[in-house]
């Protein structure tokens, strides 16, 4: 990566895309942030700058990239692909690290079990300029992507009609407010709007606090 590049990404501050950290905190840590981006579009983390866009450097790149390295390959499950580039800013040393977006999602926080158990994985995704962790719904879908899993038939019915009509007098809805209108579980109704999604119905979107909630498709 150039220098410029670099010094665009620090104007631009964080974002959906990018992360400063002023040091390398601890492998887990990292592991979520670096599993976000994977998961989400992918992005940079920029070692060595502040939150407030200050370059203070870090110590040693040699040591900062082996973290990043190891975070990277026995954090993260499956292991992410990575790039490390080191950029000298203003008499200064920083080191980024550039994750692209998966193309084997979701990836989760090492728990060194066999499958992906939703209940218990962690699983981070990107909003904003936050990582924040990815529900069900959103894991079911990011899987489904991945796995090329087709729906090879699937039949509007009640369920599925009473979603469009609420959405027809509401902008959105969510599990928990589809459940309620037809008296189902939250876990039969997720799955009835996550489905929705995958068949390109309805999109999912993802607040800042990590709310999620359904519209149609436009």
């Amino acid at each position: 990566m150039k220098r410029r590049d670099v010094l665009e990404l620090i104007e631009e501050g964080e974002n959906l895309h990018c992360e400063f950290k002023r040091k390398f905190s601890s492998p887990e840590k990292i592991a979520r942030e670096m599993i976000a981006f994977a998961n989400t579009k992918g992005g940079y983390i920029i070692f060595g700058v502040d939150d407030n866009k200050e370059v203070v450097g870090v110590e040693s790149e040699k040591e900062v990239a082996e973290l990043i390295k190891d975070a990277a390959l026995n954090y993260c499950e499956p292991p992410l692909e990575h790039y490390i580039s080191y950029v000298e800013v203003y008499d200064k040393e920083v080191v980024i690290a550039e994750i692209p977006e998966s193309d084997n999602k979701p990836h989760r926080l090492q728990d060194y079990q066999s499958d992906l158990d939703i209940n218990k994985a962690v699983v981070t995704i990107r909003v904003n300029d936050k990582s924040i962790s990815a529900s069900k719904e959103m894991i079911r879908i990011m899987r489904a992507h991945s796995n090329g899993m087709k729906m090879k038939k699937y039949s509007i019915g009640p369920l599925e009609k009473a979603v469009f009509s609420f959405l027809s007098k509401n902008e959105t809805i969510s599990v928990k407010e589809f459940g309620k209108l037809v008296n189902i579980s939250e876990r039969r109704a997720s799955r009835t709007l996550v489905k929705l999604v995958r068949v390109n119905l309805l999109m999912i979107h993802t607040k800042d606090n990590g709310e999620e909630f359904f519209t149609g498709v436009e």
